[in-house]
């Protein structure tokens, strides 16, 4: 703990300049010395201040049950990880490989719902949307908090709770991609990952926090992750014991806690985020694999090994978990605001 709080202190300059740089970018958006273009469709974004996982996935996906059965829908993300560039809209023929693998999960969830579409220029994704398909009337922009160069209608920051950013400091000292002083920009703060016991004063306590950095007046929700009923990569239902736990994702904590209580973790194997799996990987995979034993891994790591697994005949070994997000008593508060503010 020393050692690292000694890191802490060497890297603060850093953070500082960088700290600096960002919030000098972002005054240069504020006076429009640097021009944001507004897209014809009404967009809201899905961000954080801080690097890595804070349940953007989870939460864009709450946001298309809620809102695509009122407004044709488009999900456009960076497609972070992917092998190609430019635009791209997804379809059946597309793998991770091609747009990334939270967009190829929102497709193989939601494509008969939404159109899902990566481009790492926000402005011209959402410009070949309108061309391609003018009745899109409303875009969910994943991961587009600091992508100032798009017009963004409604900003949704997320918090994790966990890792509350105004308890943190900006790259490389911190985990935070901007200044604290830019939740200033949301227009509403979404408390993510809560314990189940949180208390009301708790609550008060945490938006009180945000507030000394956000406007004074944004609302601040509170979720929670429910995990539901684990499913084969078949794509029914399994039941779980003996388990061999696998993630490539930014903060699996939560996800091997889930396990162990629900499963008996035979062993636990945690790659980088995004990791892109590879036969060898698969074969480490099922190395002295039981019959009795599960592979249990992720959604978004489901996505990309899914296809290596059915190539090798193993699918009646493997399984993942997927997440939602549970708002519980703030649900009926949290889908009024939305519905009222995207009229």
């Amino acid at each position: 703990m020393e050692e690292h709080n000694w890191i802490k202190v060497i890297l603060t300059p850093l953070s500082w300049i960088y700290g600096s740089v960002t919030g000098i970018r972002n005054l240069f958006y504020d006076q429009q010395i640097f021009h944001t273009e507004k897209p014809k469709q009404f967009t809201i974004s899905i961000g954080n201040l801080t690097v890595g996982g804070t349940g953007k996935t989870p939460m864009t996906e709450y946001l298309v049950r809620l809102l695509s059965p009122v407004y044709k829908t488009a999900i456009l993300s960076r497609g972070y990880g992917r092998k190609t560039r430019g635009f791209r809209l997804a379809s059946h023929t597309s793998t991770a490989a091609d747009i990334g693998d939270e967009p190829k999960q929102y497709f193989e969830k939601f494509g008969e719902q939404v159109f899902v579409a990566v481009c790492e220029k926000r402005v011209e994704g959402a410009s070949q949307l309108s061309i391609v398909h003018p009745e899109i009337k409303l875009i969910l922009l994943d991961d587009a908090f600091q992508h100032r160069a798009i017009g963004q209608d409604l900003k949704l920051l997320l918090n994790d709770y966990n890792r509350p950013f105004y308890q943190d400091m900006p790259f490389p000292a911190g985990r935070l991609r901007e200044t604290r002083n830019g939740a200033k920009r949301a227009d509403v703060v979404i408390v993510t990952k809560c314990p189940e016991n949180i208390s009301e004063v708790e609550k008060t306590k945490i938006a009180s926090n945000i507030r000394r950095y956000s406007k004074l007046d944004v609302p601040v929700f509170f979720s929670f992750i429910r995990y539901a009923a684990p499913l084969g990569y078949s794509g029914m239902p399994v039941r779980l014991k003996n388990v061999k736990l696998v993630a490539g994702i930014a903060n699996p904590e939560t996800f091997v806690a889930h396990l162990r209580e629900q499963t008996n973790v035979m062993e636990e194997i945690i790659f980088p985020d995004h990791h892109n799996y590879s036969p060898g990987d698969l074969e480490g995979l099922i190395k002295y694999l039981k019959n009795d034993t599960f592979v249990v891994t992720t959604e978004k790591d489901m996505v990309k090994l899914k296809p290596l697994v059915e190539e090798a005949g193993l699918t009646a070994q493997f399984a993942y978990v997927p997440i939602v997000v549970d708002f519980k008593t703030d649900a009926t508060r949290f889908n009024e605001w939305i519905l009222q503010h995207t009229r």
